[in-house]
């Protein structure tokens, strides 16, 4: 009774450890309650597009800077009547060089090809925007702005943007016709919850349809803050 009496207190301090370890794990490692207190900045660039695509036909149908010579057939010249037997005639100088006209071929130089001109690139748009507005208790600011050059390829930018901090942050677009967030597309994880960035939209994607940007925590299932963009 006196050695359990003397080991109860190591038990109890051994318990307690164990609790606090237990506690700071789903504080720290499932809440994320430290990612309210950091922020995360980023400041990305313009988004870069693809270049477009030289058509093949345009490629084949430029004139070949490596053309051979054309080569013109020497002027036929009428036949030189020989003299009679017993009296020799002299050639004379027009029938001389008509002879050297037949021997050498006239040649002319290939054409001069103009030098190619590199395609425009394509102007770089807004497609659609809105702004950013928070969700309950977390404060969101800054414009979502849809990027496009006319090939397909678009970008969703942030710009002058800052959210509430929190674990396991995504950007999605959503079906706002749903009324929740039941049909949505994920662009990925947020990369910073203070700066400008960039979001490439695939090329299925209806904006029409998928006309809302919401950042999303997946972990709690709520979300921070969201913007309904409105086409150009």
């Amino acid at each position: 009774m006196i050695n359990s009496l003397r080991t109860y207190p190591a038990r109890w301090a051994a318990g307690a450890v164990a609790g606090l370890a237990v506690l700071a794990w789903l504080a720290f490692g499932y809440f994320g309650v430290h990612t309210l207190f950091v922020d995360d900045v980023v400041s990305e660039a313009a988004p870069v597009f693809d270049a477009p695509a030289v058509e093949a036909e345009e490629a084949s149908s430029a004139p070949s800077a490596e053309q051979p010579a054309a080569t013109e057939a020497a002027p036929t010249t009428p036949p030189v009547t020989e003299a009679p037997a017993g009296d020799p005639v002299e050639a004379t100088e027009p029938e001389i060089e008509a002879e050297a006209v037949e021997a050498a071929p006239v040649t002319t130089a290939a054409p001069t090809v103009p030098p190619t001109t590199a395609p425009a690139a394509p102007e770089i748009v807004t497609e659609a925007a809105g702004d950013f507005s928070g969700s309950g208790r977390y404060s969101t600011g800054g414009q979502a702005v849809v990027l496009g050059n006319g090939t397909g390829q678009r970008f969703l930018r942030f710009e002058n943007f800052e959210t509430s901090n929190g674990p396991d942050l995504n950007v999605y677009l959503v079906n706002s016709s749903t009324g929740d967030v039941s049909d949505f597309v994920d662009l990925g994880d947020l990369k910073g919850n203070i700066g400008e960035q960039n979001y490439e939209i695939p090329a299925d994607v209806d904006l029409s349809v998928y006309d809302t940007v919401w950042v999303w925590c997946v972990r709690f299932g709520t979300g921070f803050g969201s913007a309904q963009l409105t086409v150009a």
